[in-house]
């Protein structure tokens, strides 16, 4: 918490603007900032939001995923309105980051012992010994939101505010529309006209009331279903994605057996998913990073699947600290290698399915068998 006051415009007569908030946030190192007004209480289109995530939720298109299924102690979904949590908000501020790499698409021709983890888990950091380390963008970003956030204290005075990295109780990417960054695309992504979607999102919730409207963002999806069309399990359907059906989802947070429905269709990908931002269109011309903190381990754009199935659990821990595809967890790696091993049917890989199929672990015992039988021509 910055100050106590329960709201204020500027106490130090400077304004509150998207453009004072977009300036200080490319000083602090994001790629663009904005602010967005919360709706007043009763607000039609707010009230529209609140109802979609609200039967997202009751339709289990959320999956396992029970953070997002939080409720007060009314029964509330703690992220269908931030004043659920934090009664006293007047704004959020929303700052985009670039990550986006010059290296290879997921869907481009690669060797087929390759496997794929999620572009935005390649960023890594040089150290003092010139050597990459991975780079966790919650922390970065935090970071960067903590020193926008005191410059906004330093020019406007003592406000409440909360700054948060996709833990904050709020849908992030519907206040990135509110605060004019982008449109929310039918791959459920934040879309930026000139930086496409290859963005992370931070957030400052805070007491101030924007001394201007900004208009949110108008949609340029037009009649474009190329991500829809491209979602091998499915997912998608326009602005609507089942998670219990996403790659990234499957792959990341889902725990246990993967269904074995979507096992094939999953194909190489071992951590993540960006089959639908690869195929988007305005991600043909979206920039290339140049950011330091999110700059790309090399070795993790299609990396051998070998290579990471001869990881043990200490190589897994070293390479990976501090990385988002810890998020996975060790097993839930393991088992992902094991169905994108089947999936690559290379007799070269086929010893280690053997070995993982007498493994005490039973959720990679039997996906290594269900992968051991991809190897069997089909009648």
């Amino acid at each position: 918490m910055n100050g106590s006051l329960p709201q204020c415009v500027s106490l130090k007569g400077v304004p509150f603007t998207s453009s004072i908030v977009d300036a200080l946030a490319r000083e602090a190192g994001f790629a663009r900032g904005g602010v967005a007004a919360l709706p007043p209480p009763g607000d039609p289109e707010s009230a529209e939001e609140r109802n979609r995530f609200e039967h997202w939720i009751a339709t289990g298109a959320a999956g396992e995923m029970e953070y997002l299924k939080r409720r007060n102690e009314q029964g509330e979904l703690l992220r269908t309105s931030v004043r659920t949590v934090f009664p006293w908000v007047r704004s959020v501020i929303v700052c985009l980051a670039n990550y986006n790499a010059a290296q290879p698409r997921s869907i481009d021709p690669a060797p087929p012992s390759t496997g794929w983890i999620a572009r935005y888990a390649w960023s890594g950091l040089r150290d003092d010994r010139d050597a990459m380390r991975p780079s966790d963008y919650h922390k970065v970003l935090l970071k960067r939101l903590n020193h926008l956030d005191s410059a906004l204290h330093e020019q406007m005075g003592a406000f409440e505010s909360r700054c948060f990295v996709d833990t904050g109780p709020l849908v992030e990417r519907v206040y990135a529309r509110y605060a004019g960054l982008g449109w929310t695309g039918k791959n459920t992504c934040i879309l930026n006209q000139q930086l496409g979607s290859w963005l992370f999102l931070g957030v400052i919730l805070t007491a101030l009331e924007p001394e201007e409207l900004t208009l949110p963002a108008a949609d340029r999806c037009g009649s474009c279903t190329r991500c829809i069309d491209a979602c091998p399990t499915q997912a998608l359907t326009p602005y609507q994605m089942d998670a219990s059906r996403c790659i990234a989802y499957l792959t990341i947070e889902k725990r246990g057996e993967i269904p074995e429905a979507f096992r094939e269709k999953i194909g190489r990908q071992v951590f993540g998913c960006d089959i639908c931002q690869d195929v988007c269109p305005w991600n043909r011309r979206a920039p290339i990073s140049n950011d330091p903190a999110l700059a790309t381990r090399e070795e993790l754009v299609n990396p051998a699947l070998d290579w990471l199935a001869s990881m043990s659990e200490e190589d897994y821990a070293k390479w990976f600290y501090g990385s988002p595809v810890k998020r996975a967890k060790w097993e839930g790696f393991q088992r992902n290698l094991a169905v994108a091993i089947g999936n690559s049917k290379d007799p070269s890989l086929r010893e280690r399915l053997e070995n993982w199929a007498e493994s005490e672990d039973q959720v990679l015992a039997e996906t290594s068998r269900w992968a051991l039988n991809q190897f069997i021509p089909k009648p």
